[in-house]
């Protein structure tokens, strides 16, 4: 593999010293000055902007080797954050990411301005901020589709609705009616593993002779990385004779990025002018994608339900004759100890071997195993409408929007104890999926105030939605009772647990929302802005909210902005209704079945469940964008989000038996082994806050032009107050996660045909919490940095691109006192724990 990479690196550098050819096309990217999100003023431009706004261009995410759309921002935008997720369950599916430092569900996103549907995922474990948050499923939208990409960083709930809180990312499609862009790629990271194949087109064409229709597709590849070392219960087995280890002499447990394959994207974009004053547009995507990711390693002398009942005193040993006929036991009680070290060839398990009525599991994993979790994640969408200007000068938008977000999931090389010897080894535990339809009627009327420097701009419209999770449940096997539950076996496929009947069904919510959104000068020095906005939901009534904003044009070239509003996130139908069964370890590598049931469960309410209420937000932003020369620009924003009764899931409940048998006596699999549980809960308030800087600056220097840009970012929560549900280490994980401080300073030099690309990202010091640990415990990992370098020569036809992300192969600082069970690195790490990857591009334009 390393001289592999080595000879495509010679490769690469010979091609970038060939002479160049004729340019066909310029492939330049036309950035929009003028910004969609945040207003429905005509014509406003970044800077004359009352809330801070970021415009990244579409090259800005071709200049980068990140194979995954969710972490080529988080490159581009320091307040916005996504981790590697292994071993996190469903969050494995679908990223959570984090803007302002909030859930991802804090975090509205729109495309070409309108509403995008939610991902089926919910995050059971999302590293303590994104815990039990459904965010959106950003990853299924192809870079290569972007025109550009507009990053509202406030409040913005009384002109969108929902989920407002943190921000907007609205995503803006390309819309050439000529040329084709195509773009291949591949990279492997400094460890060899990780290799990522990518090929993407975009392709412009007219559409009749008063129109455009541009389509994308992306295929990529990505293999699975690791940065594990072998744990040590696994190794003292095969020290003590069991040479049958999972994986072994591998790590017989995985840390590192999923296997994602087959991964598939499509958008088409479509605009036809009706008219001089009206215009039919349509847009919608198709993606799919396998990801298989890792669980953990399961012990063949303790594991719980599946190697022994107790804790790894003596083997579970199970009756066949008892189970299936109800016969009295004579399988014999085995103590661990007198078994050797989990040896499948000690003489005590060889006898239960022998003897056709007892069975243990050692039979089919004598050295324990590993499941493997993933599934088949599909999105599609599509919106249409008719837009246009009637003869008083009014703006009009009619539209309607239907999307999906589905998540199938599969777990393999695990079994359902309670079947016995008959169990199979993989399962499909069920799907969730995620619907949503909007349709949205929008007007803008100018109207002439006397004495303002211009018209008031009066924008109002209804937008009427509906939101649907369904729950399907799996194959009977990955939920059933099955025969050998009495003698201590676990309920459902190991490590997650089936869906069964009881806990499928299909969870609806409508709403319908008015707005009025008021904007204009005064003078020619103060714009003011005022929004208001009412929604009525059918399942816990109404709610209203505003914003007042303002700027001031101090000088030519300093303007000061402010905004201030409120805000609210409804609960999601998913969260209200979802129960579901996980595998969790505690430092000790001691693992345990961790539950999340339904607030309305019985057994919840028994601990304080109640139905759900939205969350409510007040934010505050103050900032001034000054150009100080014709070279250098600078915005700088301070914010505060206030926000009360935050839903997520409450801390770990110890169950009674009294608890255990009434959930069994639900059908939920996994109850029989079931120690802790879960559920969502109206909580806790917090206060985050923070500062952003952007400074971009200009000059010729070295035979070209230079681009420098810095981002400096801030941000820090603290809990407020809490009714107790939630417990210090939850609080420990919402207050200091995430680094408080990082920036980054990119530098782009252009001369002649060539491109040179240097960023240097830092983060600080942040903590790394073990909530599953008993007791729980905390150590502060240090700040980090990251240089990512990369050279391009366009050719003419073609540009060939040679770069590094992580250059010098810098991984997170390895708090030794407290990682376990193989983990080589914090996973939480904010810039990854991967390492070096090195990639080559070829892109084509013509």
């Amino acid at each position: 593999m390393f001289k592999t990479r080595i000879s495509g690196i010679a490769v690469a550098v010979s091609l970038l010293t060939l002479p160049a050819l004729p340019s066909m096309i310029s492939a330049a990217d036309e950035i929009e000055e003028v910004v969609a999100v945040g207003t429905r003023r005509e014509a406003r431009s970044v800077g004359d902007s009352p809330a801070p706004v970021d415009i990244i261009g579409g090259s800005d995410f071709t200049n980068q080797g990140a194979a995954d759309l969710p972490d080529m921002i988080r490159t581009l935008v320091p307040s916005f954050n996504v981790n590697t997720q292994p071993i996190s369950d469903a969050a494995t599916l679908i990223r959570p990411a984090n803007l302002r430092g909030l859930p991802p569900d804090n975090m509205l996103v729109l495309v070409n301005g309108k509403r995008r549907h939610r991902g089926a995922v919910i995050s059971f474990l999302g590293s303590g901020i994104s815990d039990g948050a459904q965010g959106p499923d950003i990853s299924a939208i192809p870079s290569i589709a972007l025109k550009q990409v507009e990053v509202l960083r406030d409040g913005a709930a009384a002109q969108y609705g929902s989920d407002a809180i943190a921000g907007i990312m609205n995503f803006v499609y390309k819309d050439n009616s000529e040329g084709t862009q195509i773009e291949i790629r591949s990279g492997e990271y400094a460890d060899g593993d990780g290799d990522m194949y990518r090929v993407a087109a975009n392709i412009g064409m007219p559409f009749t002779s008063n129109g455009f229709a541009n389509v994308s597709i992306e295929l990529q590849d990505s293999d699975p990385t690791s940065r594990s070392v072998q744990r040590g219960d696994a190794q003292a087995l095969y020290d003590g004779g069991n040479a049958a280890i999972w994986n072994y002499p591998n790590p017989a447990q995985i840390w590192g990025s999923p296997e994602v394959s087959d991964d598939v994207k499509l958008v088409a974009n479509i605009g036809l002018e009706l008219d001089a004053n009206k215009e039919f547009y349509l847009f919608g995507n198709y993606a799919e994608r396998k990801v298989l990711g890792g669980f953990f390693f399961r012990n063949p002398t303790n594991r719980g339900g599946i190697f022994s009942t107790d804790g790894g005193a003596t083997r579970m040993v199970l009756d066949v004759a008892q189970a299936t006929a109800g016969a009295a036991r004579t399988c014999p009680v085995v103590p661990v100890p007198a078994s050797g070290a989990g040896s499948a060839s000690d003489t005590a398990l060889a006898a239960i071997m022998a003897d056709p009525n007892c069975f243990v599991f050692n039979e089919m994993f004598p050295g324990g195993f590993t499941p493997s979790f993933g599934g088949d994640v599909s999105d599609w969408s599509i919106a249409s409408g008719v837009k246009g200007t009637t003869e008083s000068g009014t703006m009009y938008d009619i539209s309607v929007s239907i999307g999906e977000n589905s998540a199938d999931y599969l777990i393999r090389n695990t079994l359902n104890g309670s079947l016995g010897p008959e169990s199979p080894t993989e399962f499909n535990p069920g799907s969730y999926i995620q619907l949503e339809k909007n349709f949205n009627v929008d007007f803008v009327t100018p109207v002439s105030v006397d004495g303002w420097a211009s018209d008031l701009n009066v924008a109002y419209g209804l937008e009427f939605r509906e939101e649907q999770f369904t729950v399907v449940s799996g194959n009977k096997e990955s939920w059933e009772i099955g025969p050998y539950f009495n003698q201590g076996a676990g309920i459902g496929s190991n490590g997650f647990g089936g869906f069964n009947p009881d806990m499928a069904g299909v969870w609806d919510r409508s709403n319908v929302a008015l707005y009025l959104d008021l904007e204009g000068d005064i003078t020619e020095r103060l714009l003011v802005g005022l929004a208001v906005r009412y929604e009525d939901f059918d399942t816990f009534g109404t709610t209203s909210n505003y914003k007042v904003s303002g700027l001031l044009r101090a000088t030519d070239n300093l303007n000061l902005r402010f905004t201030t509003s409120t805000g609210f996130r409804a609960p999601t139908p998913g969260q209200g209704n979802i129960s579901n069964i996980s595998t969790v370890s505690g430092s000790d590598g001691v693992l345990f079945q961790k539950g999340t049931l339904a607030p309305t469960n019985p057994v919840s309410m028994a601990y304080g469940g109640k139905e759900l209420q939205p969350e409510e937000s007040t934010n505050y932003s103050y900032g001034l964008v000054w150009d100080a020369t014709d070279s250098l620009s600078i915005t700088l924003d301070a914010y505060s989000i206030e926000l009360e009764d935050r839903i997520t899931q409450g801390d770990d409940v110890q169950l009674t038996a009294a608890d255990i048998a009434n959930l069994t006596a639900q059908g939920v699999p996994g109850a029989g082994d079931l120690t802790n549980f879960r559920f969502y809960v109206n909580d806790f308030d917090t206060t985050t806050e923070g500062v952003d800087l952007v400074a971009t600056y200009s000059t010729e220097m070295f035979n070209g032009n230079t681009d420098l840009t810095f981002v400096w970012s801030t941000v820090e929560t603290e809990v407020d107050k809490t009714s107790g549900l939630v417990g210090g280490a939850r609080i420990g994980q919402l207050e200091s996660l995430l680094p408080e401080s990082r920036w980054n300073l990119t530098a782009v030099h252009n001369t002649g045909d060539y491109r040179f690309l240097a960023r240097y990202n830092w983060v600080d010091e942040w903590i790394w919490w073990d909530i599953y640990s008993d007791p729980v415990f905390s150590e502060t990992v240090d700040d980090m940095f990251t240089l990512d370098l990369e050279v391009s020569r366009d050719l003419g036809a073609y540009t060939l691109t040679l770069g590094a992300q992580n250059a010098t192969d810098e991984v997170p600082d390895n708090p030794a006192s407290t990682l376990c069970c193989g983990m080589k690195y914090p996973e939480g790490s904010p810039l990854g724990f991967n390492g070096a990857f090195y990639y080559f591009k070829v892109g084509l334009d013509f």
